[in-house]
C-alpha cells in the first residue's frame, strides 16, 4: 500500500517493512507501515477493542479516538515516529507505534537512540502471538533507524503485555514507578532472542502445516457433475481413505436442487455450506481460482490445496497470476499447497486424509514424504507401495508458491508419527533456513534428500528461487554438514528410507555378511569396501542351508560384539527336480524375523535373488506397537520431542515442543522401544550396502552432533575485531561501490593481520635491479613470481621461479621469465622470501547470496581443481568443522604422512581455517577471501598469497524478524 500524497515527502514509504507472517495458531497475517489512508481502518479497529484493552493502552477510560488522535496515529515520518499494523482481510487486528525520545522522555530526533513503544491488539486476536510478531518487526525497524532501546510503561495488571516483553529474549530492565511497570529493552539481538524467535517460528509453521494435514472438514471445489475429472477423483479418494471429518462437494454449476454427489453434500459455494470448512481443495481452471479463494477466505477456510495448473510454469503471465494467488490467500490468513500440486495425504488413524490424485494410496507407516514434482510423487508412492512401506504423510507441493519443504521439516521435527523424512527437491527457496532446519531435524530423525535440477540454469519452471553461485558439489557438502543424507536418485532415497524407518542405527561400520551363496556374499563384501565399511569375511551357509540355519547364523551375528550390522544374502533353494521350492520366501522371512526380534538391536538388511514372496513377507511387520529390546548402544544424540496432542482437533495448537536435548528416545536408534518387524529387502547387493553405508555415516554424525564443536577461546587473544571493523569502514569509504572493491596486497595483509593471519610480504620487481634490491631486503633464497591475473598461481605455465640462492640466479631467472612470458609491465613480477618446504594448500571463504558464508579447503594445483577435490563448510565453523574440513578431501592422506613423508602441522592449518571463518562471520563486508598458496610444513605454515574483496554487506534475511518468503 502506497502513502497518500500528503505523506511526508522526504521519507519515502518503506515497502521493505511489509511482511507476511505465520501466527501462533498457524494462520497468516500481514504486517505493514500505517499510512494516512488508514484513518477509517484505524477507527473501525479501535471500535472493536474492549474497554479493558483500551484502558491498558491509555491508562484511562478512552472509549473513542478523537480526530487529533487519528491524525497522530496515521501520520508518521518513518524515522522518529513509526506505526505498524497487522492486517487480516485488509482490516487492522493490531497496531504498534514507537516515538523517539531523549533521556528525559521528551520527543526527539537522531542521534537520540531510545524510543517509547506501545501496542494494541484486538481482543478476538489476543493469544495468537500477534504482539510477539509485532515486537520482532518494530524492533528491526527501530534498529534500522538507529534506535537501540525501547521504553514501555505497562500497568501491573496487564500481564499479557508484560509477558510479551519478558519472553522476547532481549536484555531488559524493569522498575516500578508511579503505579506502572517501567520496562527498558536493549534491542541488540542476543542468542536468547534469536532462539526465542526461531522457537516461535517452528511452532507457528508446524501448526500451519498441521491445520492442512488434520482438518475437521474438507470441501472439494470443482467436483464435476458427472463421474471423472480432477475434482471428482479427489472426492473419491477422500471417501475411499475413510476421512474422519466432514466432506463437501462444491461446484457453482450444480443445480439448485442437487443435494449430494457420491453421497456427499453438494453446494454451489463455500458460503452455502453454513458450517466451518477447514481445508479446501481447489480443482477449477486458473481463471476461476480467485473467485474460489475469495469465497474461502470470506467464510473462514484455514488452508488451500490448489491443484489447478496455469501458473508460473506457464511463463511471465502465469508467474504474476501465482503471486496474486499467494497475496490473495495470505490476505485472508490462509496458507497454500500448490498451485499445480498433486495433493496431500495424512494416514493418521484419527484423520485418514487422502486429498490427492494418488492412484495407489500408501499404507500407514513411519515415513514422511515431500516432493515438488507430481510425477516423481507418483513414482515414489508406487515404489513404496510395491515394497510394502508405509507413510505417515505425503505432500506434493507443485510450484510451492507458499508451503515448502522447510515448513514440513518444521512439522516433522515434532511429529510423533514420523521417524524418517524423505524430500525430493528441485529448488531451495531459502537455503540458509533449510540447512538450519535440516540440522535440527536430523539431530532427532533422519532426513533423506534427492536434489533434482542440480545443474546451473535448470531450475524448474514455476520455482522462483534466489540465484546461487555455488556448485552442486558444494550444496551436497553443506547438506552433509547439516546431517542430511544426500542421495542421487529416488531409488536410493527409497532404499535408505526403508532401512532407516524400520531398523536401528548402526553403532559403527563393522558388517557381518552371511548367506547361502558364496558369490553373492563376495559381491556384498566388495560393495562394503567400496562404501568405506569394514566387512567381515562372508559366512557361506552353502546352498543346502535351511531357514533354521539362517535363523541360527543371524542370531549368532547379532550377538557378536564385533559387528554393528548384518547383511543377509539369499538365493532360491533348488529341489532335486531342478525347480525352485515354493513357499521358501515366507519361511525364510519368518526365520529372519524371529532372530532379529530376539537379538540385540542392530540393523539387518537382506539381499535376495528371485525368491518369491520373501520381500513381501519381510515387509510385513510382526508387531505394530513399540516393544522393548536390548540396545546395541545407548543413543548419544538428542531425540524426538513429545507428541503433540489433539491431532484431530485443528483448533488445538498443542503444547510447545521440547528441545531436542530433552526429547524422548527416537525409534530406530537402537534404544529400548524401537519398532521391530520389517526387514528391508533389496534386489542387488550394491543397493543394500549403499543404504547401510548412509545409515552408518548418519549415525556417526548423530553421535558427533550430540557434543557440538566450539571455537577455541585462544583466538580471542589475537583477534582485533574493533580494529578490523574500523579498517573496513575506512577502506570502503563513506559511499561504497555496491559492486565492492578488491584490496591491494598491503591492504589485505593489514586486514588479515588484525585476525592473526600473517601473509609473507612481497616486493615489486619492475626491473632486474629492483628484483635484486628486493631480494637483498628480504634475504636469500627467494622466489620470483608473476602476479598478472592470467598467470597468478599458474606454476605450470612457468610464471614462478623458486629457490633463487643469489643475485646471479635471480637475474638469470628474471631474464628467462620476461623472455618467455612477456614484458615486466605485463607480468608484474614480485620477489618473496622462500617459505619452509611443505604441502601447498588453498583456503577460501566466500559469501553466496542464497547459501550464506562458505569456508572451503583443498590442495593447491591443477589436479585438485580438475577433480573438484575441495571440501566446504558453512560459516561460522567450529573446531570440529575445521578438523573435518581438512580430512574430508580425497587427497587428505598427503597431509598425514602419505608414502612415508612426514605429517604436516594440521593443527596450525585448523587454526588458520578458524581465523578465516571468524573474520568472515564477524564482518559481512568481507565477501571473499582466498589464501593461495598456504604452505603447511611439519611445524607451522606460511601464507604466501592473499586476495580479499570488500562490499557493502548483503542482507541477512535469516537474522531478521520472522517473515514468509515472497517469490
Amino acid at each position: 500500500m502506497q502513502p497518500a500524497p500528503e505523506q511526508s515527502p522526504h521519507h519515502a514509504y518503506p515497502d521493505h517493512w511489509e511482511a507476511d507472517v505465520v501466527l501462533r495458531d498457524g494462520g497468516t497475517a500481514r504486517i505493514r507501515p500505517i499510512t494516512t489512508d488508514d484513518a477509517e481502518r484505524l477507527v473501525s479497529f479501535y471500535e472493536q477493542v474492549s474497554d479493558e484493552s483500551k484502558y491498558y493502552r491509555f491508562f484511562t477510560p478512552y472509549p473513542r479516538l478523537s480526530d487529533r488522535d487519528v491524525h497522530r496515529f496515521t501520520h508518521h515520518d518513518y524515522v522518529d515516529r513509526v506505526g505498524l499494523a497487522v492486517t487480516v482481510g485488509g482490516e487492522f487486528i493490531a497496531t504498534v507505534r514507537y516515538d523517539r525520545i531523549d533521556e528525559r522522555g521528551r520527543p526527539a530526533s537522531a542521534p537520540a537512540d531510545e524510543a517509547e513503544v506501545a501496542f494494541l491488539v484486538q481482543d478476538a486476536h489476543q493469544g495468537r502471538g500477534v504482539a510477539s510478531a509485532l515486537l520482532e518487526h518494530i524492533a528491526a525497524v527501530a534498529r534500522e533507524r538507529g534506535i537501540r532501546r525501547f521504553a514501555a510503561e505497562v500497568l501491573p495488571a496487564n500481564n499479557k503485555m508484560i509477558k510479551v516483553f519478558r519472553d522476547a529474549g532481549y536484555t531488559q530492565q524493569r522498575s516500578f514507578e508511579d503505579g506502572s511497570v517501567h520496562l527498558t529493552l536493549d534491542l541488540e539481538p542476543t542468542a536468547e532472542s534469536l532462539a526465542v524467535q526461531r522457537g516461535r517460528e517452528q511452532r507457528a509453521e508446524a501448526r500451519s502445516v498441521q491445520r492442512l494435514l488434520a482438518p475437521g472438514s474438507v470441501a472439494v471445489i470443482g467436483v464435476g457433475r458427472t463421474p471423472g475429472g480432477v475434482g471428482r477423483t479427489v472426492l473419491r479418494n477422500l471417501l475411499g481413505a475413510g476421512f474422519t471429518g466432514r466432506t463437501y462437494a462444491v461446484n457453482r454449476a450444480f443445480a439448485a436442487d442437487r443435494a449430494t454427489v457420491d453421497g456427499v453434500p453438494a453446494h454451489r459455494s463455500i458460503g452455502e455450506i453454513g458450517e466451518p470448512v477447514d481445508l479446501a481443495v481447489v480443482a477449477v481452471p486458473a481463471d476461476r481460482v480467485p473467485e474460489a479463494v475469495a469465497d474461502c477466505g470470506e467464510h473462514g477456510v484455514q488452508g488451500l490445496v490448489v491443484l489447478s495448473a496455469g501458473y508460473a510454469e506457464w511463463g511471465a503471465e502465469g508467474r504474476e497470476r501465482q503471486r496474486e494467488l499467494v497475496r490473495q490467500a495470505r490476505s485472508y490468513g490462509m496458507r497454500i499447497i500448490g498451485p499445480n500440486a498433486f495433493g496431500l495425504i495424512n494416514n493418521a488413524e484419527t484423520v485418514r486424509l487422502n486429498a490427492s490424485l494418488a492412484p495407489e494410496p500408501p499404507a500407514p507407516g513411519r515415513i514422511g514424504l515431500f516432493t515438488q514434482s507430481g510425477a516423481i510423487g507418483i513414482a515414489l508412492l508406487s515404489g513404496l507401495y510395491r515394497r510394502g512401506a508405509g507413510l505417515s504423510t505425503f505432500i506434493s507441493a507443485g510450484n510451492r508458491a507458499d508451503i515448502s519443504g522447510n515448513d514440513f521439516l518444521q512439522y516433522w521435527y515434532e511429529d510423533p508419527d514420523t521417524d524418517v523424512a524423505l524430500l525430493y527437491l528441485e529448488s531451495l527457496g531459502n537455503p540458509r533456513k533449510f540447512t538450519r532446519l535440516a540440522r535440527r531435524t536430523a539431530a532427532v530423525k533422519p532426513v533423506v534428500v534427492v536434489k533434482g535440477a542440480r545443474h546451473s540454469g535448470s531450475t524448474p519452471p514455476g520455482h522462483a528461487v534466489p540465484i546461487s553461485r555455488i556448485p552442486d558439489a558444494t550444496v551436497s557438502a553443506l547438506m552433509r554438514q547439516a546431517g542430511v543424507i544426500r542421495v542421487d536418485t529416488v531409488t536410493e532415497m527409497v532404499d535408505a528410507g526403508l532401512l532407516l524407518a524400520d531398523q536401528p542405527l548402526p553403532a559403527g561400520p563393522r558388517v557381518a555378511i552371511l548367506g547361502n551363496s558364496e558369490s553373492l556374499g563376495l559381491l556384498t563384501y566388495d560393495a562394503c569396501l567400496a562404501e568405506g565399511l569394514r566387512p567381515r569375511p562372508p559366512l557361506d551357509l552353502t546352498t543346502a542351508a535351511t531357514p533354521q540355519d539362517f535363523r541360527n547364523a543371524l542370531a549368532e551375528a547379532l550377538a557378536d560384539d564385533g559387528c554393528d550390522s548384518v547383511v543377509v544374502t539369499a538365493i532360491p533353494w533348488v529341489g532335486e527336480d531342478g525347480e525352485a521350492e515354493a513357499g521358501d520366501g515366507e519361511v525364510l522371512a519368518a526365520a529372519l524375523h524371529t532372530a532379529a526380534a530376539a537379538g540385540p538391536a542392530k540393523p539387518v538388511a537382506v539381499v535376495h535373488v528371485e525368491i518369491g514372496g520373501l520381500a513381501e513377507a519381510l515387509a510385513a511387520a510382526t508387531s505394530t506397537v513399540a516393544q522393548p529390546r536390548p540396545s546395541a548402544q545407548p543413543s548419544s544424540a538428542p531425540a524426538a520431542p513429545p507428541a503433540r496432542t489433539g491431532a484431530a482437533n485443528p483448533a488445538d495448537p498443542g503444547p510447545a515442543p521440547a528441545s531436542p536435548a530433552s526429547a524422548a528416545p527416537l525409534a530406530g536408534d537402537g534404544a529400548p522401544g524401537t519398532r521391530i518387524g520389517r526387514i528391508p529387502a533389496y534386489p542387488a547387493a550394491e543397493r543394500a550396502v549403499r543404504a547401510l553405508a548412509e545409515a552408518v555415516r548418519y549415525a556417526q554424525w548423530r553421535r558427533q552432533a550430540a557434543v557440538p564443536g566450539k571455537v577455541p577461546e585462544f583466538l580471542d587473544d589475537t583477534i582485533d575485531e574493533p580494529g578490523a571493523a574500523e579498517l573496513i569502514d575506512t577502506l570502503l569509504g563513506p559511499d561504497p561501490d555496491p559492486r565492492g572493491r578488491p584490496l591491494a596486497h598491503e591492504e589485505a595483509r593489514e586486514l588479515l593481520g588484525r585476525y592473526g593471519i600473517t601473509v609473507r610480504p612481497t616486493l615489486p620487481a619492475p626491473d632486474p635491479d629492483a628484483a635484486v634490491a628486493a631480494a637483498q631486503s628480504l634475504g636469500y633464497p627467494v622466489a620470483l613470481k608473476t602476479t598478472a591475473p592470467h598467470l597468478r598461481h599458474r606454476a605450470d605455465l612457468g610464471g614462478v621461479r623458486l629457490d633463487l640462492a643469489n643475485e646471479t640466479a635471480l637475474r638469470r631467472a628474471y631474464g628467462e621469465l620476461t623472455g618467455l612470458l612477456g614484458k615486466p609491465a605485463e607480468l608484474q613480477p614480485v620477489v618473496q622470501a622462500m617459505a619452509p618446504r611443505g604441502v601447498d594448500t588453498v583456503v577460501r571463504a566466500s559469501i553466496d547470496p542464497a547459501a550464506g558464508a562458505v569456508l572451503s579447503f583443498g590442495l593447491a594445483g591443477a589436479p585438485s581443481e580438475l577433480l573438484g577435490d575441495t571440501a566446504h563448510r558453512l560459516v561460522p565453523a567450529t573446531d570440529r568443522d575445521a578438523a573435518e574440513l581438512i580430512r574430508s578431501i580425497r587427497a587428505a592422506p598427503v597431509l598425514f604422512g602419505w608414502r612415508g613423508a612426514a605429517p604436516v602441522d594440521t593443527a596450525s592449518l585448523e587454526e588458520l581455517l578458524l581465523r578465516v571463518s571468524r573474520l568472515v562471520d564477524d564482518h559481512p563486508e568481507v565477501v571473499s577471501i582466498a589464501l593461495e598458496p598456504v604452505v603447511v610444513a611439519t611445524q607451522g605454515l606460511t601464507v604466501l598469497g592473499a586476495s580479499v574483496r570488500l562490499s557493502p554487506p548483503p542482507a541477512r534475511t535469516d537474522l531478521g524478524p520472522r517473515r514468509l518468503p515472497n517469490y
